[in-house]
């Protein structure tokens, strides 16, 4: 301490601007430490836990193992300079680093993805707790993640030809392409004939390369081949396509053939054809059945050598009306001497007559019942007017003969109308029944010899009712009485 007034003086000066010297180096301190910041307070999006304008932008590859850092936070350092404990979110929700893909790296406030996908991408937000000074303060950040897709790596192969045929005409002009999908830009697939290029080969061959891109990195190169004129030895090549990737070579190939004939139109023409055929038969054969099967009953059936087995002796029963001496017109003609005329000389036939076969004195039942049974036929003659004929005398022999033919028997019926009839309610249900079910034959000859052949439309359609004709012998043996008797 100074011990003279003027040394003490001298020392509180030296205090006083030692002090002002200290204040002024405080004022100028301050003033260099100060820095002016813009505070701007957002708030969150309705229902989110961050805005969306406060958003930082990161980027993973996928199939990649990504990372999610949370940015800025080595500046947030506790009292004691360690970094805070750090929890995360998805979408704002807590608990999606359960799956078994995501892991926490310590020490470094991120989270890692393994094999990305693009179901990954949204929004990350990572929030810790901050002290300062003994005040706590919450502190987040938001990260939006994207996604990318990582380009595919592909086997090159071909798209077309994959050893294909195509049918081209001699002399048209071919267009063949060839096509490789790959992710390599560059590849370019090439045209061989035989070990040469296609332009060595043949001069009028043209080929043309093109690149195209495609979505997601991938790419089709391909080669175009054309023939403007196909010549006879195309045929016999094969047009291979190559291309190479790494140290294979890859290879295809298309083959020209003739076109196949087209066999539709045959199919067509040929089942018209047939169609055609078959109504074009049916028709003649419903025109001519019944000169068909009296054709095969002629031709054929002798060589068969069938014997009739069925032990009848008459191949039918002729049943006709018996005419009155009154009338004039008489069907007595048509049944003794017409139908016998036919049948059995011409023919072969051996009929029983009632009036010509039976011998005097016997009962016409009886003998009409005997001979129906003997016999494969029954023919009835009808006329339209039946006021000239013995009605009673031919009923019962009528009545037989349905009995027989219908119920009995199951002996076919021939029913000839020697006129037509032009009402039937006066004939037997019986004879309706038949007339109904096959038919009748009308005679429309006259008496004379012209309508005594056997080859008239007439006598066809009785022949052809008629049973197969048998040997002449049973005939013969018929004839022997009925000439004994004409002597």
């Amino acid at each position: 301490m100074p011990g003279s007034t003027s040394e003490r003086a001298c020392f509180g000066l030296f205090l006083l601007c030692w002090k002002i010297l200290d204040f002024m180096n405080a004022i100028s301190l301050n003033h260099s430490n100060k820095k002016t910041i813009n505070l701007t307070v957002f708030k969150n999006d309705n229902g989110l836990c961050f805005n969306g304008r406060m958003k930082f932008e990161q980027k993973v590859m996928s199939t990649n193992t990504g990372k999610i850092i949370c940015p800025d936070l080595e500046q947030f350092k506790n009292e004691d300079n360690n970094q805070p404990e750090v929890h995360w979110y998805k979408e704002c929700k807590p608990g999606f680093l359960e799956d078994k893909r995501l892991l926490l790296a310590e020490g470094e406030n991120a989270v890692l993805i393994r094999n990305v996908t693009v179901q990954d991408r949204g929004n990350y937000t990572c929030r810790m707790v901050y002290t300062y000074m003994g005040k706590q303060f919450n502190v987040s950040r938001t990260i939006s993640l994207e996604v990318k897709e990582k380009p595919l790596q592909m086997q090159p192969e071909f798209i077309y030809p994959r050893n294909n045929t195509i049918e081209v005409e001699l002399g048209s002009h071919v267009v063949m392409e060839c096509n490789v999908s790959s992710g390599i830009n560059g590849l370019i697939p090439f045209w061989q004939v035989n070990d040469e290029d296609v332009d060595i080969f043949d001069k009028t061959y043209r080929e043309h390369f093109y690149e195209e891109g495609l979505p997601h990195g991938l790419a089709v190169s391909g080669t175009i081949f054309n023939i403007s004129k196909v010549k006879l030895k195309d045929y016999a090549h094969k047009f291979f396509c190559h291309f190479i990737y790494g140290s294979q070579q890859f290879t295809a190939y298309i083959k020209l053939e003739y076109p196949a004939r087209n066999i539709q139109g045959y199919l067509i023409g040929g089942g018209v054809s047939l169609v055609f055929l078959v109504f074009f038969t049916l028709f003649i054969y419903k025109i001519f059945k019944i000169d068909i099967v009296l054709w095969y009953r002629d031709s054929c059936h002798p060589f068969l050598g069938k014997k009739v087995l069925d032990e009848k002796i008459y191949d039918a029963y002729v049943l006709y009306p018996k005419n009155r001496e009154s009338c004039l017109y008489s069907s007595d003609i048509f049944a003794l001497k017409i139908l016998p005329e036919v049948l059995e000389r011409q023919c072969g036939y051996n009929l029983f007559i009632l009036g010509r076969d039976d011998l005097p004195g016997e009962a016409v039942i009886s003998v009409a019942d005997e001979k129906i049974r003997q016999s494969r036929r029954v023919i009835i003659i009808l006329v339209p007017e039946p006021s000239c004929y013995s009605i009673l005398e031919d009923e019962s022999e009528k009545q037989l003969a349905m009995h027989s033919a219908l119920i009995q028997d199951g002996i076919k019926v021939i029913l000839i109308e020697l006129e037509k009839i032009q009402d039937y309610a006066t004939m037997p249900e019986s004879i309706r029944y038949i007339k109904q079910k096959q038919g009748v034959i009308r005679w429309k000859g006259d008496f004379s010899e012209r309508s005594h052949s056997a080859r008239t439309r007439f006598w066809k359609k009785v022949r052809y009712q008629m049973p197969s004709r048998k040997s002449g012998s049973l005939s013969q043996l018929h004839l022997l009485p009925k000439d004994l008797n004409n002597k």
